[in-house]
């Protein structure tokens, strides 16, 4: 599989590039920790242009925006599952926002959940894409994520040219704790 290019160009010099991989090795130390330490599962996996990775936790709330400048904390409801996925580049590691990501969780004798959208979640320790969904109960899943490519443009001709194809995901054995923090 090959790497994605980081070579110096006319709009990257060898200490940009240098900086952009210590980023992302920050990045993906968070990362390890919270699909090793603090969530209930995780893994991660190498595809394409990308490195993607989910952890999985129990529901949880969180703030969306209601109307013009109002936060409201939302809880879960029905909801038991809390999903979270990472796409960072497969070359400097780096988080890739602007993402249009779907998830679908199997259950080993069940029926699909999903697919479902997976947007955007600002959190203090970690960019990533979530979401809470209702699942049959815990157990071990397949996870199949979908990751379109995006629509943004790329900047630089020699790295630039990236993130082109639409790219599927499974993960195998994805053991489910259900519940709500």
């Amino acid at each position: 599989m090959r790497k994605p290019p980081e070579k110096v160009s006319d709009e990257a010099d060898r200490h940009q590039i240098d900086m952009a991989k210590k980023e992302g090795a920050a990045y993906h130390a968070s990362l390890k920790y919270m699909a090793e330490d603090v969530a209930d599962s995780g893994g991660m996996t190498r595809a394409g242009d990308y490195i993607v990775a989910y952890a999985q936790e129990r529901a949880e709330g969180m703030y969306s925006l209601k109307g013009e400048g109002e936060l409201v904390w939302d809880e879960p409801t029905d909801e038991n599952c809390h999903l979270e996925i990472s796409v960072s580049d497969a070359g400097d590691q780096r988080f890739i926002p602007y993402l249009d990501i779907t998830a679908t969780l199997t259950p080993k004798d069940g029926k699909a959940v999903g697919p479902f959208e997976v947007p955007f979640v600002w959190h203090p320790g970690l960019y990533h894409y979530g979401t809470n969904i209702k699942v049959p109960g815990d157990g071990i899943y397949r996870l199949d994520v979908t990751i379109k490519p995006p629509t943004f443009m790329r900047h630089d001709e020699v790295n630039g040219k990236r993130y082109a194809e639409t790219v599927d995901v499974t993960f195998d054995a994805v053991e489910i704790k259900t519940g709500r923090e």
